[in-house]
């Protein structure tokens, strides 16, 4: 990510991305200030706040595949949630505190990935020692100064000659036996269901700590003892503690957390029951995004320096429903474009994984070659507009439905066919859509 100029950022979302310039610009911008505040000195460091995003567009225009991109691109602690998960404390359910929670557990999946790159080589050096141990294991006792079967210097030939076999790959399946450590199972609590986030105190490692440790020995290949055996020596080499503390760092400095359906938490006129939780979900949510401190079971985050970024379609609800004090920590306002027939033609053709391109590439596997010709891409992308503008317009989403529709038949024929190649053309398209979309009744439920 520090080597990413906005222009550069912009430009790898444009490979997967249609449009929605303003979007690309308003992100790329924003992830280029978090290197930026990192070159400040410390006492200005801490006075540059995160200028958060609000994203509003219709869905299928790709609020939500912006944060993926993103997420993949900055290589930062990164999540997406919705809004609609939540609700106030008090109520049943999830509190907002989780996502900060969420967060820092991704951030220690990057370090710990950083910290295993560091100790890899030294892990299967040891990993190495370990299974010449097991496979050719020392004497009790050597006959000194005699070249005999428990003198040094046959083990030692004996120890090279196994190494030599290992790098080879030839002792793969043989047989070893190995420690194995079982960790105690954890007790679920009364009033924790899984995924609760009432209470975040880390169970299984105070069962760890309490509980004496359950080693059993397993006999396996040297192939499954290698992984075994590698991910203990990585355990043993890396510094958890180090970990957890570069990891709420990461978290508080360089994480972004994308709240998608933020217009679900706005309440309507004289709402009742859970529209009272939504209000509160705003409530819970502004001291999160003004700054406030959070208790994970690696320590204390702060929020202050997360930067957010909210999306939501705003059908009937209006981003100045939202609480003002709310409002007011969503600085940068971007408006999603609706889709026009000609970003379908884009939209099928452009992107690096584009939808034909996916098709394609599975029929392949059956040998089978699908062709698109330009006058099929236009067609598809006319009737995906025209059906947006008559039914439900949910955006790009509509072209997986065309899609699949439109090739039914070859994906069921596949299989059967061996070979051959299909060239999909407008008379192909309008063949197998034209029933469908002619019938707006129809049309409602399978397109």
């Amino acid at each position: 990510m520090h080597d990413l100029t906005p222009r550069q950022i912009v430009e790898q979302l444009d490979r997967h991305i249609v449009g929605q310039a303003d979007a690309k610009r308003a992100v790329a911008i924003a992830i280029r200030n978090r290197w930026r505040r990192q070159q400040l000195d410390e006492e200005l460091r801490k006075e540059v706040a995160p200028k958060n995003i609000l994203m509003m567009g219709p869905t299928g225009v790709g609020k939500t595949e912006i944060a993926r991109r993103l997420a993949t691109l900055t290589g930062a602690p990164f999540i997406k949630v919705e809004a609609t998960k939540y609700t106030e404390v008090g109520y049943y359910g999830r509190d907002v505190e989780s996502m900060v929670r969420e967060l820092v557990e991704n951030a220690i999946s990057l370090v710990r990935e950083e910290e295993l790159a560091k100790v890899e080589e030294e892990a299967k050096r040891r990993v190495e020692e370990r299974l010449l141990d097991l496979l050719a294991p020392a004497p009790h006792s050597y006959d000194v100064g005699v070249d005999s079967e428990n003198s040094p210097e046959r083990y030692e030939r004996t120890r090279e000659k196994m190494r030599a076999m290992l790098a080879g790959g030839e002792m793969e399946n043989r047989t070893v036996e190995i420690k194995v450590e079982q960790k105690a199972q954890a007790m679920m609590i009364p009033g924790m269901g899984p995924g609760s986030d009432q209470m975040d105190f880390d169970f299984q490692g105070m069962l760890d700590k309490i509980l004496p440790k359950n080693v059993a020995r397993r006999e396996m290949t040297v192939a499954e003892a290698r992984r075994v055996l590698f991910e203990q020596e990585c355990e043993a080499l890396i510094n958890q503690e180090t970990v957890n503390a570069k990891a709420i760092e990461l978290a508080e400095n360089m994480g972004i957390i994308f709240l998608d359906e933020i217009d679900k938490v706005v309440a309507t006129e004289g709402g009742r029951g859970a529209d009272v939780s939504r209000q509160g979900v705003q409530r819970d949510l502004l001291p999160i995004v003004e700054g406030t401190t959070v208790q994970t079971r690696y320590g204390y985050v702060r929020t202050d320096h997360i930067l957010f970024v909210a999306a939501g379609a705003f059908h009937r609800a209006k981003p100045s429903e939202l609480m003002p004090e709310l409002q007011g920590r969503f600085p940068i306002r971007v408006e999603l474009n609706d889709l026009t027939k000609e970003d379908f033609v884009r939209i099928l053709t452009e992107p690096k994984s584009a939808l034909t391109k996916q098709y394609a590439a599975l029929m392949d596997t059956e040998g089978v070659k699908v062709d698109f010709q330009p006058d099929a891409i236009e067609t598809l992308a006319d009737y995906a507009y025209q059906v947006n503008q008559s039914t439900q317009n949910i955006g790009a989403r509509r072209l997986y439905t065309i899609m699949e529709r439109l090739l039914e038949e070859l994906s069921f024929e596949a299989p059967d066919m061996k070979m051959g190649k299909v060239q999909i053309n407008a008379a192909y398209v309008r063949e197998r859509l034209e029933a469908v979309t002619a019938d707006e009744d129809l049309s409602k439920f399978i397109l």
